[in-house]
């Protein structure tokens, strides 16, 4: 795991996240091994931590308050598989007129409180045929058509993480823990390429073929900008995608944010399946 940590070991957090996370460990209960990112309608998952430990983001003084459609804007921490845990209920976006710098306060939160594992998790759109809707996708590489600096408010870096020949930004061994996991648990899952478009819109006929021929296996609009901060802080990351509809360009169906709510919710025992088991690994 140290080599996967190395490009950005030696950034931290800014001066807010760490005095938001001073103000706020003793009200979540603790110093975190693991931080997790719940996407759209994965809220739930929350339940699965004993001794919980509630505040809205309002109250950190730090996070942004989100307005998306499936993120209640909470910050739960808790105890699970004996890890302490540390879970955003949601998230911000970029198409929410949100600035790189904000899209990650979340990500630096979650380092200051003490978390080295990120389990990063969204609903996505299916670019393969054989998909199905509640499919899980744990990331193996990404492509970022949006192309903003998303980590320039951490500091310069010589290097960019997961940029070099033969690197990624998903941890190996974390890839392997929470397909196992999810499978185990009775989930449809495989490994996959995470594309990154601006949204909010959802993508047209053509778009989803170009994505499609481009190697990329689920398209979504968040995410990568908290890898890439993951990255820079030193942190293992793990990302699962949901499968919450199966782009058909030749028979196209309309896709409605409820819709993507409902079926993101549906996949949620795989998702738990994998966060348990993360807890369950996690450094402490």
């Amino acid at each position: 795991m140290a080599e996967e940590r190395s490009a950005g070991a030696n950034l931290r957090p800014r001066a807010g996240a760490v005095e938001a996370a001073d103000r706020l460990r003793d009200r979540l209960g603790g110093p975190c091994a693991l931080g997790v990112v719940l996407g759209t309608g994965l809220g739930d998952l929350v339940e699965l931590l004993s001794e919980r430990r509630t505040l809205a983001s309002a109250e950190t003084g730090w996070l942004p308050q989100s307005r998306a459609t499936g993120h209640a804007g909470r910050i739960v921490a808790g105890v699970l598989a004996g890890t302490r845990v540390a879970i955003l209920q949601g998230r911000v976006h970029h198409y929410e007129g949100h600035p790189p710098e904000t899209l990650v306060r979340g990500i630096e939160l979650l380092a200051a409180l003490g978390c080295r594992t990120v389990l990063l998790t969204n609903a996505a759109g299916g670019l393969r045929p054989d998909m199905v809707p509640g499919e899980l996708v744990v990331l193996t590489g990404h492509v970022d058509l949006v192309r903003r600096d998303w980590t320039g408010a951490l500091g310069p870096a010589a290097t960019v993480a997961g940029r070099g020949a033969g690197t990624t930004p998903y941890a190996p061994a974390l890839v392997a823990t929470a397909l196992t996991a999810a499978r185990r648990a009775g989930a449809r899952a495989r490994a996959g390429v995470y594309v990154l478009l601006s949204g909010p819109s959802y993508e047209t006929r053509a778009e989803y073929r170009w994505l499609r021929a481009s190697g990329a296996d689920v398209v979504g609009m968040s995410t990568l900008p908290e890898v890439s901060a993951a990255r820079r802080l030193g942190l293992a990351v793990a990302a699962v995608s949901v499968v919450t509809n199966v782009a058909r360009p030749d028979a196209p169906d309309k896709t409605l944010a409820e819709d993507v709510c409902r079926a993101a919710a549906e996949a949620a025992a795989g998702v738990g399946a994998i966060l348990t088991a993360l807890a369950a690994a996690a450094p402490h």
